[in-house]
């Protein structure tokens, strides 16, 4: 008999509360407690039981880690993880906003250009890369580099 192929990571909700209690160190009516208060969400079974994945495990431990060798309170920890949470999403938005220039800088090619405007209003085509001759905009002057979205 073959086994089907299981596409398992550690965000797959695999522990009933009681395996994952143990894993992570606990007691079962703490991990209920934990999500009740919103410190770990882990998915439901459908008769609405608990299951819990590696990650939510990870977490689980780090929770107990600050709360006792930390003395962190439970709110505390709480704002942690919703902080980590939110690095988190701002550098893949950065990693995904890196790529995006990446391909831009591919597609406009060597010496593509870029326009400025001038004091007086005038728009100048400037060498990516190079700043512009001083004469286009005067001494002591800003340069803007507009980038249309799309």
């Amino acid at each position: 008999m073959q086994l089907p192929e299981l596409d398992l990571d550690d965000t797959t909700p695999v522990f009933v509360i009681s395996v994952a209690a143990q894993l992570a160190g606990m007691h079962p009516q703490t991990l209920r407690q934990y999500d009740r208060i919103g410190l770990v969400q882990p998915d439901r079974a459908r008769g609405r039981g608990r299951r819990y994945s590696a990650r939510d495990v990870a977490v689980l431990r780090e929770v107990q880690r600050l709360s006792q060798d930390e003395g962190v309170s439970l709110a505390g920890i709480k704002r942690i993880l919703e902080l980590e949470s939110q690095v988190a999403a701002l550098q893949a938005r950065v990693r995904e906003l890196g790529t995006e220039l990446e391909r831009a800088r591919r597609a406009a090619g060597p010496g593509s250009r870029v326009f400025a405007a001038t004091p007086s209003g005038d728009i100048v085509s400037v060498v990516a890369g190079r700043r512009p001759a001083r004469s286009a905009f005067g001494v002591g002057s800003a340069l803007v580099v507009w980038r249309p979205q799309g």
